[in-house]
């Protein structure tokens, strides 16, 4: 019994060594043949790598190390595509394992130390410098690299103190040293757009944490934080971009998925007023903005913008007082904004109130020289002044520039009753009388005519003989050709003596 076993196992084993020779001689032909086939794939990688098809070159080298995964030369000739790349994360691994396979591979240690130290790792830079230098005393380049560790490590530190004894601005100064030594250092460009955002200067936060998403893995606070300075400076639509990056890492982050929906909110509400002003929807732009300043109070850009939209609105809808009213505290929340000063000026135009219109637009010019628009409506602002001081249509029938057809008419026939000139005896009052009622009827003329309401109200008297060209003066002296008392008139007056 215990024979037969024994002769069992026996012929086990036999079958077992027999199964190894045959996967020997098999593995030895495949390793053959991937030989050839790795040296084509190394040939193809430098050829691509040469021609600058980093993407393609990257491929054959991924395809070298599958087939021999003990050649450090191909883990360090993958490491150099990458570092090609911009990847010095993905190259690191690569690297480490080359000097893992072969530790006296003095440019693979030289290679990382470099990007240890753009990263500001100084330790790991330093030993890898100082291995170099052991075993090559004479290399120039391990030599200086060591000190810029050295001195970059030095640096952090004092960065670090004047950081913490808050004083921002040495530690800004200290920083971009330390930036220039190791620029794929997150953690001194975090430190750097902190610093700046206490001392009131969020963009160049922005410069410094924009980076930092790429140079961090999962790097959610980064773009958290560009998300709010972007919403704090009234740029929705970069926030909502940069905080929607934070929920693709992880959608259930409470921080980003709240700040989410607040960004989401407000930009839904700004938006939807543009889109409202576009259309020409005044009133309902004013509303969504009354909106976005309730949503929004307590960032000053949005309530800003706000009432500068509002102002604009209100213009557009012909509602001077108001108007003035929302532009000047536009004006006092935002001094130097063209917009503002623009629509104050057109608010003050419609309430003929031309003076004030030229001093606003000035100020405008003052702050851009260049913007045409403020030029012309300046333009247009001096020449209403100037044809205020002689005659204003809208002033002899007191309606306002916004007066509609029949307004001016309603106006027109309640003074013609008023100003005709047999209402009066005395011939002082009935000349006085004549004269208004010509000016009367002179402003009825111009504003029930659109083609000459519309020179008026670009600055010219279209019943000024000085402002025509080839004009000339009416009958008994009235202006250019209107007489109301020629023959065939529709005024008909009976003068008493």
């Amino acid at each position: 019994m215990e024979s037969g076993r024994r002769k069992g196992l026996s012929g086990v084993l036999s079958s077992l060594s027999l199964l190894c020779v045959i996967l020997d001689l098999q593995l030895d032909g495949v390793l053959g043949a991937t030989h050839v086939e790795i040296e084509q794939h190394l040939e193809m990688g430098r050829k691509l790598l040469a021609a600058g098809q980093l993407a393609e070159a990257l491929s054959h080298y991924h395809s070298a190390v599958e087939g021999d995964s003990k050649n450090y030369l191909t883990y360090y000739k993958r490491a150099a595509v990458f570092l090609a790349m911009g990847k010095s994360k993905s190259a690191l691994p690569d690297l480490t394992r080359a000097i893992q396979l072969k530790p006296d591979f003095l440019a693979a240690r030289l290679q990382r130390g470099n990007i240890f130290l753009k990263q500001g790792n100084t330790q790991e830079a330093r030993e890898d410098f100082e291995a170099v230098l052991q075993r090559s005393p004479d290399q120039d380049e391990a030599r200086n690299q060591l000190m810029r560790a050295n001195e970059l490590e030095e640096l952090q530190e004092e960065a670090h103190a004047a950081h913490h004894r808050g004083d921002y601005s040495t530690t800004i100064t200290v920083l971009d040293r330390v930036v220039e030594l190791s620029p794929w250092d997150p953690e001194s460009r975090e430190l750097r757009a902190e610093c700046y955002i206490r001392l009131g200067d969020p963009r160049k936060a922005i410069q410094d944490l924009t980076p930092t998403t790429r140079l961090r893995n999962d790097n959610r606070a980064a773009f958290l934080k560009l998300s709010t300075l972007h919403y704090d400076l009234g740029e929705h639509q970069e926030s909502l971009g940069h905080v929607r990056e934070c929920l693709k890492l992880d959608q259930d982050d409470k921080e980003c998925f709240s700040h989410y929906k607040r960004v989401k909110k407000l930009s839904k509400q700004l938006d939807s007023a543009e889109e409202h002003i576009q259309e020409e929807r005044y009133q309902d732009a004013i509303d969504k903005y009354e909106s976005v300043m309730r949503t929004e109070p307590n960032v000053p850009y949005y309530t800003n913008k706000a009432k500068e939209r509002i102002c604009f609105c209100l213009v557009k809808n012909k509602m001077p007082a108001m108007a003035i009213d929302i532009c000047s505290e536009a004006h006092q929340r935002d001094p130097r904004n063209i917009n503002i000063l623009r629509d104050r000026a057109e608010a003050f135009i419609l309430n003929q109130d031309y003076e004030k219109a030229v001093e606003d637009y000035q100020e405008a010019r003052e702050f851009d020289m260049e913007n045409n628009e403020i030029r012309e409506g300046l333009e247009r602002a001096q020449k209403l002044l100037k044809l205020s001081r002689k005659r204003d249509y809208y002033k002899i029938l007191g309606v306002n520039r916004s007066a509609n057809k029949q307004e001016i008419i309603k106006a027109y026939r309640k003074l013609a009753q008023q100003w005709h000139p047999d209402n009066f005896r005395e011939e002082s009052e009935k000349k006085e009388a004549e004269k208004r009622f010509i000016d009367i009827a002179s402003a009825k003329e111009v504003l029930t005519d659109p083609e000459m309401r519309q020179k008026f109200d670009s600055g010219e008297d279209p019943l000024d003989p000085e402002s025509q060209q080839g004009g000339g003066q009416g009958g008994q002296g009235w202006p250019f050709h209107f007489n109301p008392f020629e023959s065939g008139g529709n005024y008909h007056f009976k003068f008493h003596h």
